[in-house]
């Protein structure tokens, strides 16, 4: 455990009848996150904001509530008191209704990612029993959680030796597929054209490694800010430009060629045309 490490949550892990204490800690690295700050550049001093009402000016905090729009410039008001009346009590429960295949949930539905750990010793065998069920059976615990007043949905899956959850969306929170995906035309893909596609996949198909790929902007920017830090002069490069859709043909060319390590394929030489027999000469004898 990092010594740093503080619990974003403390509560119980609950299946049926079987409860055990856990601790929940961001799975999430903030720090690896660049955020900027506006500034005033002549003074080089941070931007700072001011809190006014067209036509009145500056307001206080104490006079400032919440406000739901329900038409164009039309607000329902609440006050403070009737927010906090909504609010759900913490049970501090992780009470887990259903299980579900983890192929099942839909990737739209993975939101943050937390680890669960065993709140104390005596824990420790019942967070392994549920752990290595779940592992066993290829299964996600479904279920949800209050924190901070709001009702999250969360799926608990196992993870290496210890267990991890995952903030879900609600269904409502998510648009619907079929109205971007409705004028995809309806088109039957040539077989020849899907088999070397599947064949550049197999190909291509390794264990995930995550540690293999690099946020390229984010080290470009911390690069950025160090050779800003030594006075270096920044030049920026035009953008290269956008690549065009190609055609059928362009598509199986480039299929061929990656399939073939890049080498072009050899344009196919065009038929010969038979040889034609020459017509026999007349004869020079005539009927008589």
């Amino acid at each position: 455990m990092p010594k740093q490490a503080r619990a974003y949550w403390k509560g119980f892990l609950r299946l049926s009848l079987v409860s055990i204490p856990v601790e929940i800690y961001n799975a999430v690295e903030s720090k690896s996150e660049i955020s900027f700050r506006q500034i005033h550049k002549p003074s080089g001093r941070r931007i700072s904001y001011e809190k006014v009402v067209p036509g009145v000016g500056k307001v206080e905090n104490s006079d400032i509530v919440k406000g739901y729009e329900v038409d164009t410039d039309t607000y329902i008001t609440l006050e403070p008191e009737e927010v906090d009346a909504v609010k759900l009590d913490s049970k501090k429960t992780i009470d887990i209704a259903q299980f579900v295949d983890v192929a099942e949930i839909d990737w739209r539905y993975f939101e943050r990612p937390y680890y669960i750990v065993p709140g104390d010793e005596i824990a420790g065998e019942g967070y392994a029993v549920i752990r290595e069920a779940m592992r066993k059976t290829g299964k996600a615990g479904i279920a949800q959680v209050t924190i901070g007043g709001r009702e999250w949905l969360v799926a608990v899956a196992p993870l290496g030796d210890g267990l991890v959850m995952v903030l879900l969306r609600y269904a409502d929170e998510l648009r619907n597929a079929d109205d971007y995906f409705d004028e995809i035309p309806k088109v039957k893909p040539d077989k020849e054209m899907v088999d070397l596609a599947a064949e550049l996949i197999g190909r291509k198909t390794s264990a995930f490694d995550p540690s293999k790929y690099e946020d390229h902007y984010a080290t470009a920017l911390k690069a950025l800010i160090k050779d800003k830090l030594k006075g270096r002069r920044i030049v920026a490069y035009a953008e290269e430009e956008r690549p065009k859709g190609t055609n059928v043909v362009d598509l199986m060319e480039a299929l061929r060629r990656s399939v073939g390590g890049g080498k072009k394929t050899p344009a196919k030489a065009a038929p010969k045309e038979p040889k034609r027999r020459s017509k026999p000469k007349p004869s020079g004898r005539r009927a008589s």
